[in-house]
């Protein structure tokens, strides 16, 4: 049975990857900076920090396939270390889940993650890279944080189109299980959703959404109900 490595299995996506993964008996492992939790889970884990370049070699060694979900500061110096480890261990298929808009919005999350999409095109590895709009999780939590102001600030004409993360992730177990295809159409949820805060002129022009991909099916306020 070919091995799936999950990086940031822990995190909001790599969750409902791993869970999805599992259930359909695929041999999964997990990477992670955090201990192996106890009861131990139905899948391997691999205590790791790819920043740091620590405890990689292990968790890539007979993988066939390495989805990248880890994100967060030094995205691109994460991946050098994982691509460097990948290339080592032999050819496994890299599946990068990225983020709509980030060549066209100048942020610097974004311009890492972008850097990031260009060096795993030049990896020599095969690979595959589906860009993505925020997830319901992220808006609802940007909300909630606004909420707490003692004034609630509202931008002109800013909107965002979230997608479910279990539905990105049953994409991304599709993605897994075919033959590299490189970039991938974008995936998007369903309908824009205005969000209160300061907007950027990129975020008004709409440079983060994706009209012509709106595959998702789980709206936001679909996503609110389930969560209330």
């Amino acid at each position: 049975m070919s091995a799936i490595l999950v990086t940031g299995g822990t995190g909001t996506l790599g969750r409902s990857l791993v869970r999805l993964l599992t259930g359909r008996g695929a041999a999964v492992r997990v990477l992670s900076r955090r201990p192996r939790p106890a009861p131990s889970p139905p899948y391997e884990w691999y205590t790791g920090d790819l920043r740091r370049g620590r405890g990689i070699e292990a968790a890539v060694a007979g993988a066939d396939t390495i989805i990248h979900c880890a994100t967060g500061r030094g995205d691109a110096g994460a991946a050098r270390t994982l691509l460097a480890a990948a290339r080592r261990a032999g050819r496994p298929h890299l599946v990068y889940i990225s983020i709509v808009g980030i060549d066209r919005i100048g942020v610097g999350y974004y311009r890492s993650k972008l850097e990031t999409e260009r060096l795993i095109a030049g990896s020599g590895l095969p690979w595959t890279v589906l860009r993505a709009t925020q997830f319901h999780d992220l808006i609802a939590r940007g909300c909630a944080a606004l909420a707490r102001l003692p004034v609630l600030p509202v931008p002109a004409a800013t909107s965002f189109q979230p997608v479910d993360a279990g539905e990105v992730a049953a994409r991304l177990a599709e993605l897994a299980a075919e033959a590299p295809a490189g970039r991938v159409p974008d995936m998007a949820g369903p309908q824009p959703v205005g969000l209160p805060g300061r907007a950027a002129a990129a975020l008004r022009r709409g440079d983060n959404l994706a009209p012509g991909r709106a595959c998702g099916r789980v709206t936001f306020e679909e996503f609110l109900g389930g969560h209330r």
